[in-house]
C-alpha cells in the first residue's frame, strides 16, 4: 500500500512560484551587477552582486521548502515580502509608479497565499 502526501494547496503553491520568480530577478540583478563593473565602482559592484546574489539563493531555497511544505520556510520570505512592501512604498510616485504597485501587489499575493487558511494547515506541523 503506498500512501500519497495530499496535494499542496493552490495558495501556497501560488506564493512559492511567486517567490521562485523573485528570487530569479533578484539573481539576474547581481549578474547584471556583475557586468556594469567599471574600474571607479568596483567593490561596490561586487558587493551589490554579492549580497543580491545570497538573497535571490536564499529566496529560491525557501520557495523550494515552503513547496515541500517546511514550515521554517516561511518567515524569510514574510520578511523578504515586508521589506518588498517598503521597497515598493519608496518606488511611488512618478515614474517608478508602475514598478511600485508590482511590486506591491506581488507581496501581497504572496503573503496572502502564504497566511491562507489551507496553507497554514499544509504547513503545520503534524503534531498540531
Amino acid at each position: 500500500m503506498t500512501l500519497r502526501r495530499p496535494a499542496k494547496p493552490a495558495p501556497l503553491v501560488v506564493a512559492a512560484s511567486l517567490v521562485a520568480i523573485e528570487a530569479l530577478f533578484l539573481l539576474g540583478y547581481a549578474v547584471l551587477e556583475l557586468s556594469s563593473i567599471s574600474s571607479d565602482r568596483v567593490a561596490l559592484a561586487v558587493t551589490t552582486s554579492v549580497f543580491f546574489a545570497a538573497y535571490g539563493a536564499l529566496l529560491l531555497f525557501c520557495a523550494r521548502e515552503v513547496a515541500r511544505g517546511r514550515s521554517w520556510a516561511r518567515s524569510p520570505i514574510v520578511l523578504a515580502q515586508l521589506i518588498q512592501l517598503g521597497v515598493a512604498w519608496s518606488f511611488r510616485g512618478g515614474d517608478t509608479t508602475p514598478v511600485a504597485i508590482a511590486l506591491a501587489v506581488v507581496a501581497v499575493v504572496v503573503l496572502a497565499g502564504l497566511f491562507a487558511p489551507a496553507s497554514v494547515d499544509a504547513l503545520a506541523d503534524p503534531e498540531d
